[in-house]
């Protein structure tokens, strides 16, 4: 494994990753916000939990990097078109997955079946993202698609 190109590569596709992401709830094409949602797991204040969860986003970005450098070794080939292959698995694991089961994890996160509460005041995300905008999924899976193809572009084998 190459470790400097996965730390380069890796940050970097993280940093177009959550650029986007950012800039389609900024277009309004979402209201999800992950670094918020990351950050209100471990802190009620609004202001501390965007702050940590841009850490905890980042980091899971560089932790996700390198299940894709382990694919691209694995098969001996870092192509843009395998690394937004793996970028959509991935993107579709969130939408289906990952978000639906959200609530469960989330201690101020209202659940779909009792509603808020008092503590669980944060809107779930439903499945595919769809309560937090229309084109949730299209944002979310364009951002995993160009992180994946840029990881893929430029992680270069050892």
């Amino acid at each position: 494994m190459n470790w400097s190109s996965w730390l380069l590569w890796g940050f970097a596709s993280t940093v177009v990753l959550t650029s986007v992401l950012a800039g389609s709830q900024g277009f309004g094409m979402t209201r999800m916000n992950i670094p918020y949602l990351l950050g209100t797991i471990f802190t009620p204040s609004r202001d501390r939990a965007k702050f940590i969860g841009f850490f905890l986003h980042f980091g899971n970005g560089w932790i996700f990097s390198l299940i894709y450098v382990a694919a691209f070794q694995a098969l001996q080939r870092s192509t843009w078109w395998l690394g937004a292959i793996i970028g959509l698995v991935q993107a579709i694991f969130v939408l289906t997955m990952a978000l639906p089961v959200l609530p469960a994890l989330h201690p101020r996160m209202a659940n779909e079946q009792y509603g808020p509460t008092v503590v669980r005041q944060l809107e779930p995300p439903g499945f595919l993202g769809l309560h937090y905008g229309i084109q949730t999924p299209i944002s979310v899976v364009i951002a995993h698609v160009i992180f994946g193809a840029i990881l893929g572009t430029f992680y270069t084998l050892k």
